[in-house]
Order: structure tokens, then C-alpha cells, then sequence
């Protein structure tokens, strides 16, 4: 993700004692190391990150009085996760978080396996080989999960019945992602019922954007859904850019791209699943095993509408739609 961490984040094998399963001591800073994307003004940023940090404070944390953030960010290029993953864990932190998903928790695996880590989001953790199952992660990695997989066919079920007369629909998703590829089957399983005709549009890097949408050009799509990850994220303007010039009506997974003018979105809120977080960073600093904590899945999900869109497209949302909406923005 070039822009959103979903907030801010030599080299070899790195073997460190665990440093976080007991018990703070009076008295004691305790340090958390953060992987994240290279600091940005993103306002979107900004709110996750307080999202979290606020969750820490209501566990009495607070930065630079009992706990103290040591941050690295993502690079580009190949060591991309890999050297400020290493560079955190010879910090020797208390405890890794990391907002950036598989990629960067599987980096972090690599060059530790008893300094906690804590996903404040993640798509597919057990499919991914993270942790064992969602009750009892085993390891050292637990957290919160997106349950990506399960909302791809829901997503598309509600594009559908926004756009009834859609029977072509595209798909853009990142297919080097982990879990993304059990989303786009379970979209396609819904898409059978629903007899749309679903065109996979794959990207892997943020050069594939070009490419991607001279594709989605070619097969003339009637509506489109876009499946959220780093990188489509972080790309999500000129995603949402090229929709509004091909007058696409377009559902994606995170409410960040209909507030940047996509049609709708609907998926869990990431406000609240980082939130939730701060509470297990909370119970591992006082003395808790991550292999015991089990992996928390959504319990807040947001549908939002965005009726300026739905204006500019001539599109008339159903009631059906809109009594549903956690918002609307007009």
C-alpha cells in the first residue's frame, strides 16, 4: 500500500527471546513495534490509526507514558516487508502490530517466531498458514480477521440488486494476495445464481493499473467490483477515477472508495476491527500467550451509498438498499 498503511509502519535470520508473555512490570514501557506504509496525511490513515491507538487508551496505554511506538515502514522493491520486519524484531519490541495484511505478517513470521505479532487485519490467516485455526492460533500471531472470503458472493448480491440489469461485471482484484483467490470463488459461486457473468481482472503491483484497465475496456462490463487489499487500496482513486469516467457503477469492500466516489461499499469496518485489537495487545503485555488468544472476526459491518454517484450514473437506488445503508452520502 503506497499511501495507506492502513496506518504507519539487518537483514538474515533473527532469533530473539519472547519479551512479551509476562507481565508488565510496574513501573515498565512497554515498546510495540509497528509495521506500517511510510507516513502519509491521508485523513482515512490518520483515523484508523487513532481507531487504535484510542482502543489502547481505554486499557490505560498511552503513547510515551507506560508504551512507546517504534515504527518502520514498508519500502519499495523487493525486501519491501522483509527488511523493516527485520530491522523491528532486532529492536527486540515487546510486540509487532501490523494494519498491511498477510504480506507483512508473513514477513515478520519469518525472521520471528516468539516475539508476539498482532494482525490489526487480515484476509485469510488460517488459509495463509499463519495461525492453525481461528480459536487457537498456536505460535506466535494472533488478531483480527477480515472474513474476506465469505462477503465476496454477499457484495455481489447487493451490486445486482442496486443494478438489475447488470449481467456483465468485472472484477478487479489483486491475485498475488493471499486469501483474494477464495474471494473471487466464492463471488463466482454467487454470480451463477444471480447468471452474471463475472470478467477476473487481475493486477499484482502497482504498474499493472494501465494494463488492467485497458482489459476491463475490452469486455464491456455493465458494473464492477473491486476487491480491497494494499494495493488496490492505496490505488483507489484512480480505480474509483475510471469507473466514473466509464460510468461504471461499482461495489467495492471498504467504505474508503465509496467516499472517494464509488457507488457503494460493503464489508467490515476497519475502524472497529482495529479498535478491537488494542485489546489484545492489552492481554499480551499483561501476560497472555498469542497462541491462546483466539483470532477475532467482524462484528461490525457498513454498507455505504454513495447517492452522488448514484445521481451522476441516472442509477435509482432501491428503498431496499437504502433502509439497509449504515450511510448515505448525498
Amino acid at each position: 500500500m503506497d499511501r495507506r498503511a492502513f496506518i504507519t509502519m539487518v537483514g538474515g535470520s533473527i532469533l530473539v527471546a519472547p519479551v512479551a508473555t509476562t507481565a508488565q512490570r510496574p513501573g515498565r514501557i512497554a515498546k510495540v513495534g509497528v509495521l506500517a506504509l511510510p507516513l502519509s496525511d491521508d485523513p482515512e490513515f490518520r483515523m484508523l490509526w487513532e481507531a487504535f491507538t484510542g482502543g489502547l487508551r481505554d486499557y490505560g496505554w498511552i503513547e510515551n507514558q507506560n508504551l512507546v511506538f517504534e515504527r518502520r515502514a514498508a519500502v519499495e522493491g523487493p525486501e519491501r516487508y522483509s527488511r523493516p520486519a527485520a530491522e523491528l524484531v532486532g529492536l527486540q519490541p515487546d510486540i509487532i502490530v501490523s494494519g498491511l495484511g498477510e504480506p507483512a505478517i508473513l514477513a515478520l513470521r519469518k525472521v520471528t517466531t516468539t516475539i508476539p505479532i498482532v494482525m490489526l487485519v487480515a484476509a485469510d490467516p488460517v488459509g495463509t498458514g499463519l495461525i492453525a485455526n481461528l480459536a487457537r492460533p498456536g505460535g506466535n500471531v494472533t488478531g483480527m480477521s477480515l472474513l474476506a472470503p465469505e462477503l465476496g458472493g454477499k457484495r455481489l448480491a447487493i451490486l445486482k440488486e442496486a443494478v438489475a440489469t447488470a449481467t456483465q461485471v468485472a472484477v478487479l482484484w489483486n491475485a498475488a494476495y493471499p486469501g483474494k483467490a477464495a474471494e473471487f470463488r466464492d463471488s463466482e459461486a454467487t454470480a451463477a445464481a444471480l447468471k452474471v457473468t463475472l470478467h477476473s481482472v487481475e493486477v499484482r503491483g502497482p504498474n499493472d493499473f494501465h494494463r488492467a484497465f485497458s482489459s476491463l475496456g475490452r469486455h464491456h462490463p455493465d458494473a464492477m467490483v473491486t476487491f480491497a487489499d494494499p494495493l488496490t487500496v492505496s490505488n483507489r482513486r484512480q480505480i474509483v477515477d475510471y469507473a466514473t469516467r466509464q460510468r461504471l457503477p461499482m461495489i467495492a469492500e471498504l467504505r474508503q472508495f465509496a467516499e472517494a466516489g464509488a457507488l457503494m461499499s460493503y464489508g467490515a469496518s476497519l475502524a472497529d476491527l482495529f479498535r478491537r485489537a488494542a485489546g489484545h495487545v492489552d492481554k499480551i503485555l499483561k501476560g497472555a500467550q498469542p497462541a491462546d488468544l483466539p483470532v477475532e472476526q467482524p462484528t461490525k459491518f457498513e454498507l455505504v451509498v454513495n447517492l452522488k454517484t448514484a445521481k451522476a450514473l441516472r442509477l435509482t437506488i432501491p428503498q431496499t438498499i437504502l433502509l439497509r445503508a449504515d450511510e448515505i452520502i448525498r
